[in-house]
């Protein structure tokens, strides 16, 4: 994607089903759990970079002991700067005590972070907030072990303000108005209230305080304080909790928008936001990882037992395509054949924009995510090549002389890789004039394979607000004197704001909206945003269920391709002197490559709950009355 948006984040939860003296025996090491949420924080890195946080429980210590540990940080390296922390704090150790180099149990005694329970989360912070109190896991205290919470997701919430009004109605007073503390402060009330429901039903047993602490922890229904919960959670979410006590769950939205795998065997029970993660770090087949069923829960009990509880009613499954397009790594077996079928599917709508003449077109991608979807448009383009050496064939037939089959045959698809992205270079520069010629510089152009009487084909993840294009890709790429460029994006045109994770709040920012508009002044059809806003302003007050979102009558005056040409108009300065052509995937296509992924309500405007019409409502009012502001 050359436009850069906001990532996912990026959860992992591992719980180690044996005593840690086992791990030492067949790993060599006590340390086993950490070195493994390492490597699965790392290898979702793709995931997140604005913060990483790790927390860790020990089972079953003595009272006064340390049994709870946090590490976060939002340095420009945060995964490996809590990990050098934790490394660090286990080497003094280490090398102040001896004696605890060959004791496990000295080791879980003094030492932080060895213990069964794991949480970790890698951030890309949606809404901009980068302090270390925005960093995962989020922490709730409390002297009584089950009480104490610990909470860490990849979601958003379109209804914050909803979910902040039901706190404040239970008496509480959260501190600010953000998804996560609301999330958190809901997750311990119920807690907080079965715990005493618990209480009393231990005390009507005769049960003493401190007898009555571990009969609790056993008997605790995680699922049902999951229930009470989240019953009025709208997003998108795969939401991570350890209780002090041991119990532990990942918990995902009704419509599984937001992903969420598991694997569990004898030893381990482990939890990530992408399979291939899973796979890699401990050696699984494919088949052996399942995904967290939607509206379902994922609960660990702390005597290592493993349930799968329904907490919700299930929508219709819309998982997130973009999942698919960009964010997850394509080392996933399934995602990375998707992505080659994206680029296979949008083949022929290349070959009309270059009237059938590979001959004179060069084919490459940009940035490097774009790659594998390069193949598959590469591979449908060869197949179209082979059907015309097959046709020319036929039609010599009768007077094919080896020297023409050897011409025919010689016909093969010019590739090259066209831009290198300089990881080195930094737009520093402020000033605007200044800044925009740094940032046409961010990217190396290869010279001397592009002729002039070709076609040059370029194919990218997505265009979002296409800033990056306008000012850096086709004026490079015109740098290389081609007749035609054209820009192919891998994903449908992106019309509507994402309230589930993405950052893409606002409306404006959108080129496809914009170019929408633009056509709208050409057709003296303007007069139409006057009207939806109208309709918008008279929705303000609905319940979100009655919502509708107006804004696709704006879309629905115009073609996609209309759209698409009004795009590559806008974004081709006066100075290129190539003629400029922008494809993009349809989303009909878009299902036929992702047919297990099928939310796609940032191009269609089809939200998948509720509050996702609330908020287009409230993106495009925020537009017309000329707001900065996010709509949820």
């Amino acid at each position: 994607m050359s436009d850069a948006i906001k990532h996912e984040c990026g959860i992992a939860l591992l719980r180690l089903k044996k005593p840690l003296e086992y791990y030492k025996e067949k790993y060599g090491t006590a340390f086993y759990g950490v070195e493994k949420m390492y490597l699965l924080l790392e290898k979702q890195h793709n995931r997140g970079q604005d913060g990483a946080g790790l927390a860790s429980i020990k089972l079953d210590v003595d009272p006064g002991e340390r049994y709870i540990s946090r590490i976060r940080s939002n340095q420009a390296q945060p995964i490996q700067d809590i990990f050098g922390q934790i490394n660090g704090r286990i080497n003094e150790e280490l090398e102040n005590h001896p004696e605890y180099l060959n004791d496990v149990s000295l080791q879980k005694k003094h030492i932080p972070y060895v213990g069964e329970l794991f949480l970790g989360h890698v951030r890309y912070g949606t809404f901009g907030k980068n302090s270390i109190e925005n960093v995962h896991p989020f922490l709730r205290q409390n002297n009584w072990m089950h009480r104490n919470l610990i909470v860490a997701g990849n979601f958003n919430m379109t209804n914050v303000k909803e979910l902040f009004g039901d706190l404040v109605a239970l008496g509480q007073h959260p501190k600010q108005m953000a998804d996560t503390v609301t999330v958190m402060e809901k997750i311990g009330h119920f807690l907080d209230d079965e715990v005493t429901e618990m209480y009393q039903v231990c005390k009507n047993e005769g049960l003493s305080k401190q007898e009555a602490s571990p009969v609790i922890a056993e008997r605790l229904d995680v699922g049902r304080i999951l229930r009470r919960a989240s019953k009025n959670w709208d997003g998108g979410y795969a939401m991570a909790g350890l209780l002090g006590h041991g119990d532990a769950f990942v918990t995902r939205d009704p419509a599984g928008i937001r992903p969420a795998y598991y694997y569990q065997d004898d030893e381990i029970v482990v939890v990530a936001s992408e399979r291939p993660v899973i796979q890699t770090v401990f050696n699984v087949p494919f088949d052996a990882i399942q995904e967290i069923t939607p509206g379902h829960a994922l609960i660990v009990k702390k005597n290592g037992t493993v349930i799968d509880e329904k907490v919700r009613e299930a929508l219709d499954k819309k998982a997130c395509s973009f999942e698919r397009i960009y964010f997850s790594r394509g080392s996933d077996a399934e995602i990375y054949q998707e992505r080659k079928q994206l680029g296979k599917l949008i083949m022929p709508a290349v070959l009309k924009a270059v009237n059938n003449d590979t001959d004179n077109t060069v084919f490459s991608y940009i940035p490097n995510t774009a790659e594998t979807s390069f193949y598959g448009m590469v591979e449908a383009a060869n197949d179209f090549l082979n059907q015309r050496k097959i046709a020319a064939i036929l039609e010599h037939k009768d007077s094919l002389s080896e020297e023409k089959l050897q011409e025919i045959l010689s016909v093969k698809l010019r590739s090259e890789k066209i831009a290198i992205k300089d990881v080195k270079l930094r737009t520093f520069i402020t000033e605007d004039s200044s800044r925009d010629d740094m940032v046409a510089h961010v990217y190396d152009v290869t010279y001397g394979v592009i002729k002039p009487t070709d076609n040059l084909v370029i194919i990218d993840d997505s265009i979002v607000r296409g800033t990056t294009l306008k000012k850096s890709i086709i004026k490079m790429m015109d740098r290389l004197n081609p007749k035609q460029i054209v820009i192919v994006s891998s994903a449908p045109q992106i019309r509507y704001p994402d309230c589930y994770g993405i950052d893409m709040a606002k409306l404006e920012t959108l080129v496809a909206f914009q170019a929408m508009l633009e056509l709208l002044k050409d057709a003296n059809k303007y007069h139409l945003v006057d009207e939806v806003y109208a309709k918008c302003k008279a929705q303000e007050h609905l319940n979100d269920s009655e919502v509708v979102n107006y804004v696709n009558e704006l879309y629905e005056q115009f073609t996609d391709e209309q759209i698409s040409d009004k795009i590559a108009e806008m974004l081709t300065e006066p100075s290129v002197k190539a003629e400029v052509k922008i494809i993009f995937q349809t989303v009909a296509d878009l299902h036929k490559a992702c047919p297990k992924n099928l939310g796609d309500w940032y191009f269609t405007g089809n939200y998948p709950t509720d509050g996702g019409n609330r908020v287009v409502n409230r993106a495009f009012m925020n537009f017309y009355e000329g707001k900065d502001a996010r709509a949820y």
